[in-house]
């Protein structure tokens, strides 16, 4: 004999939750599908949250990656690597991170490094050690090695003019 699915009010209470979940912060399906793993919902309750919050369009991996990419650009200036790194951690398809950083050009991304080094070091690059410092920085928030080399030394060539 077949189980039987779940009920009305299990189906209820997981959408009820989703929502709840939701409103707290924005959430990839990953996220919210263990949110509810958590409450102990049933995996046929689960599915049926995640096609009702996504059919309402509160549910959206495409627009999540998005907007955590351009928020963290901008408030964290994370770079790419590190954006890519926690998208995929949050379970994020790769195609939508894929468009999400590609909305960002190479040059913005220099810029907000640049930027970043001007904010964490106001003056002078002064020696070898104080240029690493700045580099492991850039490296540490995502920007790629080479991009923040270039970048450490551009800051360093500002601070001298």
């Amino acid at each position: 004999m077949a189980a039987a699915g779940p009920s009305a009010e299990e189906i209820r209470r997981a959408v009820d939750l989703a929502y709840r979940a939701l409103g707290v912060r924005e959430r990839t399906e990953v996220e919210l599908r263990g949110v509810l793993e958590r409450k102990r919902v049933e995996p046929a309750a689960i599915e049926a949250a995640l096609e009702e919050t996504r059919s309402a369009g509160y549910l959206d991996d495409a627009r999540y990656a998005l907007r955590f990419a351009e928020d963290r650009r901008a408030l964290a200036r994370w770079g790419a690597e590190r954006i890519e790194r926690d998208l995929r951690r949050r379970g994020v398809a790769d195609e939508h991170i894929e468009a999400a950083l590609g909305a960002q050009d190479g040059e913005e991304e220099r810029a907000a490094a640049l930027a970043l080094l001007a904010e964490r070091f106001p003056r002078e690059l002064a020696d070898d050690r104080e240029r690493d410092r700045a580099w492991r920085l850039l490296v540490r928030r995502g920007y790629d090695p080479e991009l923040a080399y270039e970048a450490v030394r551009e800051h360093r060539r500002r601070a001298l003019a």
